[in-house]
């Protein structure tokens, strides 16, 4: 077996392992970037980019679908589901290329090809072939989608979201089991590619939406699309000679339909799993995972770092990369490790209407806040520009302190939720109050005039300034 020593030793060559190696080369030479089994972010290959790539076809074909309510006649729309997935995979490849051709650029010394286990703290088994000895680790392994019991007896018609992108052709139906962003995003497109789709849940949550106002909102509008189950409980799963043949229950009736395949969208597991993890001397919890702190990304008092998609914290690839930066940062500079910067919450999903939140939730502010908060809405349904584009469906909330007046977070179903989120964050970031974004400029007719709209009926319910003494005549006994 080779032996290598090096200062550094990184695993898992995504966006947060990838981002760290360049932070780690500015303090050292002596890296090493391990690889399991291919070159490519989750992100370029079975992520963001080809179902954006599926989510596009979908929505031009739903433009066309819908056209007649402008006067334009687009006729039969035909989806030849062939040319639609050849686009998606040859683009899809295009987007990873230049991510394999960064890696294969780097020195041949700084790359390691192998799976990656811990014999103990600072030792690592890679492949059978290397064992590696590193002053720090940092684990960027990232995550795998996480497949039900029941789910697998569809057998050979079990697919995830990793496998849609391959095909070669749309099916006739799907079963999506998981209503959050990823089952959402696909479900949604496929239908609107003409497949027939029907979206299971169990809890009764829709695309991650945490405001109970919007959720009901958005599961209404998504109803009229789609064939929602998000109460189901799943009692059969079966591989017939048809498809997948389910059985679930729902509403207290019985209900059985069989599909093509059965996608599962259920969450994503982090891979730590075959890392040998209980050797690395670090403490675990309950669920076998490294307990670590978010602002540094260290591991307890060790050596090692853990950042991206594989500590669950923030699954998103702007998260991924800033973590990549501070466990980079970290490990090079040790044992001189710092805190590093935590942009606001942001999260998008690229449904139609598109869904956004932004800093706290509201649940978080409830929490933090104690009902010392304030909510402002706008409804997107006699919002002009909405109007005018046939896209006036949707509802945004947004969250601000009562005394200091501070913008705290925001939630939002509807049009354009993915330009006007990056406004908010930055907001956000920038710890304005709600009378300061009302400052800034609003153009006209523009969707961000919700937005103000939203914000103006904010400022009117915050109480601002100190807050007011008991017996306030305003607020009533003890306010």
């Amino acid at each position: 077996m080779n032996k290598r020593e090096v200062d550094v030793a990184i695993i898992g060559a995504g966006t947060a392992g990838m981002v760290a190696y360049q932070r780690v080369r500015k303090a050292t030479d002596n890296v090493v970037l391990i690889e399991g089994e291919r070159y490519g972010t989750t992100c370029a290959r079975v992520g963001c980019m080809p179902s954006k790539l599926l989510i596009a076809a979908a929505e031009r074909a739903h433009d066309l679908k819908t056209a007649d309510e402008f006067g334009v006649l687009a006729g039969d729309v035909r989806i030849d589901g062939r040319l639609v997935m050849e686009r998606v995979r040859a683009e899809r490849d295009k987007f990873v290329a230049p991510v394999v051709r960064s890696m294969e650029k780097l020195p041949e010394e700084h790359r390691l090809m192998g799976h990656a286990r811990f014999v103990d703290s600072h030792r690592l088994v890679v492949g059978e072939h290397t064992e590696v000895h590193a002053d720090r680790i940092i684990i960027a392994t990232g995550s795998r989608p996480n497949v039900p019991g029941i789910l697998k007896e569809a057998k050979d018609r079990l697919i995830v979201n990793d496998d849609v992108f391959d095909w070669q052709d749309l099916p006739e139906s799907v079963a999506v089991f998981g209503p959050g962003v990823i089952g959402l995003e696909l479900g949604q497109a496929l239908s609107r590619l003409g497949v027939r789709v029907r979206l299971f849940g169990v809890s009764g949550g829709i695309g991650g939406l945490r405001d109970e106002k919007i959720r009901d909102y958005a599961k209404g509008v998504f109803g009229e699309e789609l064939a929602l189950s998000l109460k189901a409980e799943t009692r059969r799963v079966e591989r017939t000679g048809e498809g997948v043949h389910i059985t679930w229950l729902e509403n207290g009736e019985e209900h059985q339909e069989t599909f093509g395949y059965l996608l599962a969208a259920t969450g994503r597991r982090p891979n730590v799993d075959n890392l040998d993890i209980q050797n690395a001397g670090i403490e675990l919890d309950d669920r076998g995972m490294p307990e670590f702190d978010p602002f540094t990304l260290r591991c307890g008092d060790s050596h090692i770092f853990i950042a991206g998609d594989v500590n669950n914290h923030r699954p998103l690839l702007h998260e991924a990369a800033d973590e990549g930066r501070i466990a980079g940062d970290n490990a090079a500079a040790w044992p001189d490790v710092r805190t590093g910067l935590r942009k606001t919450p942001l999260a998008v999903v690229f449904s139609d209407p598109q869904i956004a939140s932004v800093g706290l939730t509201i649940h978080q502010v409830d929490e933090k806040c104690q009902s010392c908060f304030a909510i402002g809405e706008v409804s997107f349904e006699d919002q002009g520009r909405s109007k005018v584009i046939g896209r006036n469906r949707g509802l945004l909330r947004v969250y601000g302190e009562h005394g200091s007046g501070l913008f705290m977070g925001a939630e939002m179903f509807g049009p354009a939720a993915e330009h006007i989120a990056h406004l908010l964050a930055w907001c956000a970031q920038k710890r304005m109050t709600v009378s300061e974004m009302l400052e800034m400029p609003f153009y006209h007719p523009v969707i961000e005039e919700g937005l103000r709209t939203a914000l103006k009926n904010l400022n009117r319910n915050l109480r601002l300034g100190p807050e007011p003494a008991e017996g306030c005549m305003d607020c009533g006994p003890g306010v």
